[in-house]
């Protein structure tokens, strides 16, 4: 196995490991990768939906989306993204994370880790964008870290508000509505195996500071979204057939590009998200 950073900032390329065929030891070698590099991408792969759910699974147990009508029809662990139509009908969801979050932020135990296993990838375009949040924090001017010290903000699903262009445009039915109350999380996060800090707010997902004044709140959280997704913070990934992509959601904001794919250009990613622990 080989493990070469992609940037010195994060994440790193792994080579000549077979995910579907991992014995302990090398198991352990990944996991250990993941926690220090926060991002791997596992190139040359052929992870079968089986496989794909059996490797998740030695991470953590899963979560099933809300968005049901997108899982996939024979593993319901499996999220299709994918701007395919077959028959008239969407074979997943064509523009699912076009914000900056992290996934399941809106849980009251969000996700660990995501697994995106590529099935079909264009020659161009649908790149998936990451910042290092532990970098985030670390940066933050002083005063700023001491104001948001022990403070806590509200995490809401956006497609249950407005469909505005940092929102993925999906119409959610009563019952999933019901399934994603507003949630509330700490500011900055303390990982629960590292112990190193990081960021927790999300353009896309977080909407309120608690307890503070609504004009107060707003101005803290857009310096603070400003200021992680400035592009000294980012990595952006281009896919190739064969990835299979990890990241750690404790540590990482993400925001997928495909809303900009061109028509003619066809991208399916299989997705599958392993439950964290609740934020401290």
């Amino acid at each position: 196995m080989q493990i070469t950073p992609l940037s010195p900032l994060i994440g790193a390329a792994v080579r000549g490991v077979d995910l579907g065929r991992l014995d302990d030891d090398t198991y352990a070698q990944v996991y250990r990768a993941f926690l220090d590099h926060q991002l791997l991408v596992f190139k040359d792969q052929a992870l079968s939906p089986g496989k794909q759910l059996e490797f998740s699974r030695r991470l953590g147990p899963l979560d099933i989306h809300v968005l049901s009508q997108y899982n996939h029809p024979d593993h319901p662990e499996i999220f299709v993204l994918s701007n395919e139509v077959k028959n008239g009908v969407p074979a997943g969801i064509a523009d699912g994370g076009s914000y900056w979050h992290s996934d399941f932020a809106f849980r009251e135990k969000p996700a660990k880790a995501t697994i995106l296993n590529a099935q079909i990838i264009p020659p161009e375009g649908g790149n998936t964008l990451f910042v290092n949040m532990y970098r985030a924090y670390e940066d933050l001017d002083a005063g700023v870290r001491a104001r948001i010290e022990g403070q806590q903000a509200i995490h809401r699903y956006r497609p249950r508000q407005d469909k505005t262009e940092d929102s993925t445009r999906v119409v959610m039915n009563r019952s999933q509505l019901a399934q994603t109350p507003d949630v509330v999380h700490p500011i900055v996060r303390t990982h629960p195996e590292t112990g190193r800090r990081a960021l927790f707010v999300h353009p896309g997902m977080t909407v309120e500071i608690v307890g503070w004044p609504e004009a107060e709140s707003r101005a803290m959280l857009d310096d603070l979204f400003a200021h992680c997704t400035q592009e000294r913070y980012q990595y952006a990934l281009q896919w190739s057939p064969g990835d299979v992509v990890m990241w750690d959601n404790r540590c990482v904001m993400h925001k997928a590009t495909t809303r900009n794919l061109p028509a003619h250009l066809t991208r399916t990613i299989f997705r599958t998200t392993v439950l964290g622990e609740r934020p401290v």
